[in-house]
């Protein structure tokens, strides 16, 4: 890759400018799609910043979009000047991406960066306030950071700033509250990639004879606020492997058999060393947690020991839960049929459900997307772009919607897919999906999701969600609760009422893969399978690599004791069409 991400498209940008030299000599000459998009919004975003002129911030947001609409390799189109050609992409902004492709940098972007401190990127973070409204507050205000906007808002500063006033000022408090909190947690695949990097070390130390990790990260927690690691070493091997470490990491603490680490990786790391397979056992059962968990259950280390688990649970008269399943949460299901472990995997999904393509607002084409999902296992595939309301994703109109369905019968013509054509409805503010049903009733598939007016009461948002669920053609409630992980939390809803009207019409509940989503919540995914529904577990992929994205659904669903005959995208093809057309006739025309 040609730039390091941080879960955030500006501090990329600001990253690969502080490390210029370096990419200039490592020469990296390839470009992906979305690290252009984001290029090309971030100078825009820094034109209104400086307030240049309108139009050319306008051609800068029209070029990502444009780019974002392309199904050819952009790397490809740069080298063969076949990019000039696109209607949209004038020659500055050809410029710019010419030289990004090339040399991984911008020097139109280093130019607007000049003389604006780094720290500045944060206040990207914060919504409601946009390019302007930070450059008022930089010039006027000469707040430069987070902390500095913080000190503002606590001396009511901000009110004698035109656009601001009380409201704006405490929801600004809020969300920087937000930020704070948000630092000390990294979300799963980021977390995931923490892990790799204590992975790599540890296999390269013969003196371990086995490891693994624990707590948080063998729970399958949706978040992380640190890492933790068993490690069995002989007692008479622990200065070497001492030794070891201190070559590689910092060890903030050292005490008896626990050693802890602040810098290693971006998460707090705690390693417990034990000698022998019962304290191994008993060490990884113990710090696997949760404490809530633990102490429902009775366990006390020094009583029950074992080099198995489940023989720890068998002295305590216990049933046998898995290790993701361990919350306080698991002693309130109430049929104890549901607390049998999951052992679902990637490989038991036949189904590859709403994913999108460049018809709205993915980065690769329908062939493209489905050629990859094929060489991963998966057997039939529903198309969901997004719906015409959705202008900002470039959701599709009735005419484009048309021209979809004229390629996909083309492409099932010529392979023999099963490809079927799916949206992601959007649900309007009035329950209703934002198609009429003479064209709903041409989609194979349908997705309803609330993608706009977030702050309606409880009971609004509950009888906009329960209407859609109750429209004939719903066949999967998208992201139900509408979280984004760190960053924004579910609207107000009662989830329990949605949950019972998806049972009563046969919708299937969406475990949404996304590490940003994770959604529906595994601590409500009890309830939900308590009243007999039904789970869709999607990626919700915009691109090739995010169809990987898949596996942290089935984590949480594992995590809430899911079974394969729970999940409609494990149903085997003619079970998968008998339930898309269990209220509505569907025109399923498919290869057996």
């Amino acid at each position: 890759m040609s730039y390091i991400y941080t879960g955030n498209s500006r501090s990329f940008l600001r990253i690969s400018f502080n490390l210029r030299a370096t990419l200039f000599i490592l020469k990296i000459s390839m470009a992906e799609k979305k690290e252009i998009v984001n290029l090309l919004d971030e100078i825009a975003d820094f034109l209104e910043f400086h307030s240049e002129n309108p139009f050319k911030i306008s051609a800068f947001r029209n070029g990502s979009n444009t780019i974002r609409k392309l199904n050819d390799d952009i790397n490809e189109l740069v080298n063969s000047g076949e990019l000039k050609k696109v209607k949209g992409i004038g020659k500055g902004i050809y410029a710019v991406i010419e030289e990004y492709c090339s040399h991984g940098f911008s020097t139109a972007l280093d130019e607007l960066k000049k003389d604006i401190p780094d720290s500045l990127a944060e206040l990207f973070q914060i919504r409601g306030l946009g390019p302007k409204k930070i450059s008022l507050l930089f010039n006027q205000e000469k707040i430069k950071s987070i902390d500095d906007l913080k000190t503002a808002c606590n001396e009511n500063k901000l009110l004698s700033v035109k656009g601001f006033g009380e409201k704006i000022q405490q929801k600004i408090l809020e969300e920087i509250g937000q930020i704070e909190e948000n630092r000390n947690y990294l979300l799963i695949h980021f977390a995931e990639r923490e892990s790799g990097k204590i992975k790599i070390l540890f296999d390269e130390l013969p003196v371990i004879k086995k490891y693994e990790f624990t707590g948080e990260i063998r729970r399958t927690k949706e978040v992380y606020s640190s890492l933790e690691v068993v490690i069995l070493v002989e007692s008479d091997k622990v200065d070497e492997l001492l030794s070891s470490f201190k070559e590689k990491i910092t060890l903030d603490v050292i005490s008896g058999e626990i050693l802890k680490s602040n810098t290693a990786v971006k998460l707090p790391l705690t390693i417990y060393l034990v000698h022998s397979e019962n304290d191994f056992t008993a060490r990884l059962f113990e710090t696997t947690g949760s404490e809530e968990f633990l102490t429902k259950l009775g366990y006390a280390s020094n009583k029950f020991r074992s080099d198995n688990e489940e023989e720890i649970f068998s002295k305590m008269n216990a049933q046998y839960t898995a290790p993701e399943m361990r919350e306080k949460d698991f002693f309130s299901i109430s049929n104890k049929e549901l607390q049998i472990p999951s052992y679902l995997t990637n490989e038991q999904l036949k189904g590859f459900l709403h994913f999108h393509t460049t018809y709205s607002d993915g980065l690769n084409s329908v062939e493209e997307m489905v050629s990859s999902a094929i060489k991963l296992g998966y057997d039939y595939f529903a198309v969901c772009d997004h719906s015409k309301t959705a202008a900002y994703a470039n959701g599709l109109s009735e005419h484009r919607i048309l021209k979809q369905r004229g390629e996909i019968v083309d492409i099932n013509s010529r392979t023999r897919w099963r490809l079927l054509q799916g949206i992601e409805s959007d649900i309007l503010t009035n329950g209703e999906l934002d198609y009429p049903e003479e064209v709903l009733q041409e989609f194979q598939f349908v997705v309803a999701s609330v993608h706009s007016n977030f702050s309606l009461s409880e009971e609004e948002m509950t009888r906009r969600i329960v209407k859609a669920i109750e429209n004939p053609f719903t066949d999967v409630l998208g992201h139900p609760t509408g979280r984004l992980l760190l960053h924004r939390a579910p609207y107000k809803h009662n989830i329990k009422k949605i949950i019972d009207a998806c049972s009563r019409n046969q919708v299937a509940l969406e475990i949404n893969a996304h590490p940003n989503r994770l959604d529906l919540d595994w601590r409500n995914i009890f309830y939900a399978r308590e009243q007999g529904c039904l789970f869709s577990i999607n990626a919700d992929a915009h691109s090739l690599d995010n169809i990987l994205l898949t596996k942290y659904g089935v984590a949480i669903a594992r995590k809430g004791g899911i079974q394969t005959k729970e999940v409609i995208n494990c149903f085997d093809y003619k079970t998968f069409v008998k339930f898309l057309n269990r209220k509505v006739t569907r025109k399923v025309e498919r290869y057996e």
